[in-house]
C-alpha cells in the first residue's frame, strides 16, 4: 500500500515509509523497533492507513536493518539522539502540513522511547502519544513540554523496560500530564510483533490495537 518518500529534516533530507488512507482522519508517526524500518513496521503503517491515518515511519537507521539481536543492539546504541530529534521534527512537520492538525505518535521498543521523545519535543503538534514497552538508555525527556496524553502499553515480564514505568509515572504526575498505563499479564517484551514468534501474544496484541485506535479517535 505504501511507498518510500523523502522529507525535509533541518536542512537535510530524510526518508521513510508512507502509507496513505483512502479517507483521511489524521496523521500518525510510526517508530521502529531496534531492528530498523523492516517489513513489520511498514505493515503497521499500512494497517493504520486502512483505518484512515496518513502514516509515516521515518527511517531512523538510514537504510540499515538488523537480522540478529547483537546487530540490532549495536544500531540502537549508535543512534545519534540529536540527529534523531531533527528527523522526528521533520516527520512531524510533514504530517502536520499534510493533515492540518496535531498528529499521533506510536512506537515499539526503541520506537516507544522515540514516540515519547517526539511528543515531549514537539509540544502541541502531537495530539496523542503511544508507547509500547519503550526503552533507550540515552534518551532524556522534556516532560514539561509534553502536551499530548500518553498511552503506555507494557508486558508483565520485561526486566529491561519495567523499572522505568514508575519513573515515568512519577514524572508525568509531577508535571500534571494525562496518561494511562496498562500492563498485559503473562506477556513478554515485543508481544505486539506478530513476526516475533517467541514473544507474540495474539490476545494482548488484539486488545492493544483496539486501545490504540480508540485513543487516536478520542485525541486526533
Amino acid at each position: 500500500m505504501g511507498s518510500i518518500l523523502e522529507f525535509k529534516s533541518n536542512g537535510n533530507i530524510a526518508s521513510g515509509y508512507l502509507a496513505e488512507p483512502s479517507t483521511l482522519k489524521g496523521g500518525i508517526i510510526v517508530l521502529q523497533e531496534w531492528w530498523g524500518l523492516n517489513t513489520h513496521i511498514k505493515d503497521l503503517c499500512d494497517r493504520f492507513a486502512e483505518k484512515g491515518y496518513l502514516s509515516l515511519a521515518p527511517d531512523m537507521y538510514d537504510g540499515k536493518i538488523a537480522a540478529e539481536p547483537d546487530e540490532a543492539g549495536k544500531l540502537m546504541m549508535a543512534l545519534n539522539i540529536e540527529n534523531s530529534a531533527k528527523k522526528l521534527h521533520g516527520a512531524v512537520e510533514y504530517l502536520h502540513q499534510k493533515t492540518g492538525k496535531a498528529v499521533g505518535t506510536v512506537g515499539f521498543c526503541m520506537g516507544g522511547a522515540l514516540s515519547l521523545f517526539a511528543a515531549c519535543n514537539e509540544g502541541s503538534k502531537i495530539g496523542a502519544c503511544v508507547d509500547f514497552y519503550g526503552i533507550h538508555p540515552a534518551i532524556k525527556y522534556n516532560w514539561q513540554n509534553l502536551k499530548a496524553p500518553v498511552l503506555g502499553l507494557f508486558a508483565e515480564h520485561d526486566d529491561n523496560v519495567n523499572p522505568n514505568i514508575p519513573l515515568h509515572e512519577e514524572a508525568l504526575k509531577t508535571n500534571n500530564k494525562h496518561y494511562l498505563f496498562h500492563i498485559y499479564p503473562g506477556t513478554t517484551h515485543a508481544f505486539f510483533n506478530d513476526t516475533n514468534e517467541s514473544n507474540y501474544n495474539q490476545e494482548a496484541a488484539s486488545d492493544a490495537w483496539e486501545r490504540v485506535l480508540s485513543f487516536y479517535e478520542e485525541n486526533i
